[in-house]
């Protein structure tokens, strides 16, 4: 499990509880919290960092890589890498504004690491959650500010940062039926175009945190895929 901007390995503990035939490996990403102090940054460290997990557990086991948000840039550019260490990706409204971007009236980025990651936190989460956070709390989201604004940054690039027509792993993109449901509808679409193999898949009523708020039907849906994945072999 990869996850997203300004999240952490933490956030996967209740699909873990809900996969629990699989043996699932969640692992803070470079820049984030018990990984923060591990330099540089950048998609393509990100890339090699996932790359050495898949090659340790793929001598023992079949590996699903089920990528959050940004967390499905890294698990893609994985599966490119090296197809024959990955047997299905699964990932869940991760942003490809190469491919369709998103309309945003979003101010640009600043290079103060720490007002933008309480911006984000507070846009992506809640105010209201911000607000809820202790002190020690908040200080430890805005030290994950770095890392957070290398992945806005790779995210707000036109240029692709990989190929997805060459694409030769089974991938599902899921999305929930939230407010910016449109948006990945459409992008779906335009990623069965790249590559038809990858397929799109709708959930209900669940919004962006859905491996928190639905992780169950998160859970189920990678399993369904496994079962197609392993059907079709």
């Amino acid at each position: 499990c990869v996850h997203g901007a300004l999240d952490r390995a933490g956030a996967f503990s209740r699909l873990a509880r809900r996969l629990d035939a699989f043996d699932l490996v969640a692992y803070d990403r470079r820049g984030y919290q018990g990984s923060r102090e591990l330099k540089p940054l950048g998609l393509d460290y990100h890339v090699d960092d996932l790359c050495s997990l898949v090659a340790r557990e793929a001598r023992h086991l079949p590996v699903i890589l089920f990528g959050h948000s940004f967390g499905g840039v890294v698990t893609f550019g994985a599966a490119l890498r090296d197809a024959s260490l990955v047997q299905l990706v699964v990932n869940y409204e991760s942003p490809f504004p190469w491919i369709l971007r998103r309309p945003s009236s979003r101010p640009p980025l600043r290079d103060d690491a720490k007002f933008e990651a309480e911006r984000f936190f507070r846009r992506v989460v809640s105010d209201r959650a911000w607000d809820r956070l202790s002190e020690q709390q908040r200080e430890s989201r805005r030290l994950d500010g770095p890392a957070l604004l290398s992945d806005l940054s790779t995210i707000q690039c036109d240029a692709a940062p990989y190929d997805l027509t060459q694409l030769r792993v089974p991938a599902t993109y899921v999305y929930g039926d939230g407010e910016s449901v449109g948006y990945y509808r459409a992008l779906g679409v335009e990623l069965a175009k790249l590559d038809p193999a990858i397929a799109s898949i709708e959930i209900e009523r669940a919004e962006h945190s859905a491996h928190l708020g639905n992780s169950s039907q998160v859970a189920e849906l990678i399993r369904h895929r496994w079962d197609l994945a392993c059907a079709s072999v």
